[in-house]
């Protein structure tokens, strides 16, 4: 789970552009990011940090086919190296992510756990859809070592999810809301979901049911994203209704509504809770 103490973030942009090389640290951490768009790769080549042992991350942006965007994570003792090569194999990535030590402090045997840690993390937050093939075996290091690293991931969750990739942060689950969130409700024509509003967007939680059918008065978009989420496996028909069998954000409330209901709807008034309450009334009034 994140670390949430307050934290003091530093971004430096080596060349003034803040969508280029963005080099992201907390202050008070040994681990540095270095933000890379793929068309600045050959810029982010000339600086030292990135030519280091580390782990990296390659994401790539959603499409009309999936609906999760795609991510690759590896280790090398050199990630530039590395990067680029899959500069030269791998098509689906817009932007990679270096992480590597201030002090020089990772060896191989660093990279490798934290490369195992990272993947089995975004294995289960399942916010994206992981190109990687296989799964590496767990690496056995010494017990100091291991608690360093994990002090190592908590600075690497917070950095990815502040660029913008929440790769390993857990989606809030129904379980959660038990411990002061507000759990939702959007039900009617068959379907029985329950979600909660967050940072993310609104969270649909695994077991909600939707309709089977999309109406035809629903938009292209829906139908679209409906399938995409079948074809990934997160709706799964079961009978003569569709079921959620992992927990998934939308970026909106409106998004989850459509998906749940098979039609357009304005989530801010179709998502209530237990008394019947809407989300409008909730959070906008």
């Amino acid at each position: 789970m994140e670390d949430s103490r307050p934290k003091t973030v530093q971004i430096y942009l080596p060349d003034g552009n803040a969508r280029s090389i963005r080099v992201a640290e907390i202050t008070s951490r040994t681990i540095q990011a270095v933000q890379i768009p793929r068309q600045k790769l050959e810029a982010a080549g000339k600086r030292e940090e990135v030519r280091r042992v580390g782990v990296y991350f390659l994401f790539g942006d959603v499409d009309d086919n999936a609906s999760k965007p795609p991510a690759y994570i590896g280790e090398a003792e050199n990630c530039f190296q590395r990067i680029s090569g899959h500069h030269q194999r791998k098509d689906f990535w817009t932007t990679a992510v270096s992480i590597t030590s201030k002090t020089r402090n990772f060896t191989k045997a660093h990279a490798q756990r934290l490369e195992h840690d990272c993947i089995r993390a975004a294995q289960g937050a399942e916010r994206f859809r992981l190109e990687n093939t296989q799964m590496p075996a767990e690496p056995h290091i010494p017990e100091a070592m291991l608690a360093q690293l994990r002090d190592n991931f908590g600075t690497i969750q917070t950095l990815l999810s502040m660029l913008g990739y929440p790769i390993l942060d857990p989606i809030p689950k129904e379980e959660d809301t038990d411990d002061g969130g507000t759990k939702l409700y959007c039900e009617g024509n068959g379907a029985e979901a329950t979600g909660e509003y967050t940072e993310d967007g609104l969270v649909v939680f695994e077991g909600s049911i939707a309709r089977l059918e999309t109406q035809p008065s629903a938009s292209e978009t829906i139908e679209r994203r409906r399938e995409n989420l079948r074809d990934d496996g997160v709706l799964e028909q079961e009978g003569d209704h569709l079921v959620f069998r992992e927990n998934h954000v939308f970026n909106s409330p409106s998004a989850a509504v459509g998906v749940v209901m098979g039609r357009n709807g304005n989530g801010w008034y179709g998502w209530k809770d237990e008394n019947e309450q809407n989300l409008h009334e909730l959070e906008r009034q």
